[in-house]
């Protein structure tokens, strides 16, 4: 794999990782992974893929700035934010990054709860857990990996929903990505947020951010920082709209990195029958647990 070459063609190869698919380079260096050594002033962001995952690490990086917008121009998302499980061949490893960045650091994960390296939970420290109503999350996902060639390719759209509803795309079954998170907020120090809540109300989810994070700042820098985490800021900021990227690896022209980032989007790519099979699926596989989603305003 350390040969592996993007030409704008190839993808990389996908393998289980406990049950897990995952790239064939995340599952080579898996030990090392699951070996991670955190720091008690780590923080980390996880999510499942394309649940707002920048959108947060914008917003974070912003509070523990307070608001300074040039500090978080210095690089792009993917040299600020050490992403734990990734390696791709000709970016480096997450893994390497982390080990190079001075405290504190702000890392990345999309692991699954049993997944995550033991040390983050041993070193008590703060993890911030975002979740997406899932038709949205699937149709984002989807259009995520048309345009990633370091992903699988999904097919067509009728073939990625039987394999996302399956559990069958990198990093599992969102029906266990956000439910094992959820079950483990209680017992840890994580913050458990709604993408849905930080469209409605993105100030009052930044206090929220900004609360746990222990900082104080005033309503004006929260103002600002809702300013430039907003959709349509962020997309034209080449620092965190992932433009850098080799188009080899990342085509912008398939769909953009930041595509939407709207709510109810799934309706536009949903056949009826699609969505009475999903509600069916849906109503079984979360029958055992209360957490809220809300599909659309």
């Amino acid at each position: 794999m350390e040969d592996f070459t993007f030409d704008g063609t190839k993808r990389l190869s996908v393998n289980y990782v406990k049950g897990i698919l995952q790239p064939t380079v995340t599952c080579d260096i898996w030990d090392e992974i699951w070996n991670f050594q955190a720091k008690s002033d780590d923080l980390l962001i996880s999510t499942y893929p394309k649940a707002g995952t920048t959108w947060t690490q914008e917003i974070v990086e912003l509070i523990q700035n307070e608001g300074d917008v040039e500090k978080s121009k210095r690089a792009p998302t993917h040299q600020r934010f050490p992403f734990l499980e990734w390696k791709i061949p000709s970016l480096g490893s997450g893994l390497e990054q982390a080990h190079a960045m001075p405290s504190p650091r702000i890392l990345k994960t999309h692991l699954p709860f049993h997944l995550l390296p033991p040390s983050f939970l041993e070193k008590n420290c703060k993890i911030i857990y975002v979740a997406r109503n899932p038709k949205d999350n699937m149709v984002s996902y989807y259009h995520f990996q048309r345009m990633n060639k370091a992903l699988p390719d999904p097919g067509t759209w009728e073939e990625y929903f039987e394999n996302f509803l399956a559990g069958k795309v990198c990093w599992g079954s969102w029906h266990e990505h956000v439910k094992g998170w959820w079950e483990a907020k209680d017992k840890h120090r994580i913050l458990y947020l709604f993408y849905e809540d930080m469209k409605k109300n993105p100030k009052h989810e930044v206090q929220k951010l900004t609360e746990f994070i222990e900082k104080k700042l005033d309503d004006k820098v929260l103002d600002k920082i809702v300013h430039y985490t907003s959709f349509d800021v962020m997309k034209q900021n080449p620092m965190a709209n992932y433009s850098s990227i080799p188009a080899e690896i990342m085509d912008h022209s398939i769909s953009p990195f930041m595509r939407k980032g709207a709510v109810g989007d799934w309706k536009k790519h949903f056949t009826v029958a699609q969505n009475e099979r999903f509600d069916e699926d849906y109503k079984k596989k979360m029958a055992d647990t209360r957490l809220p989603f809300h599909f659309q305003f």
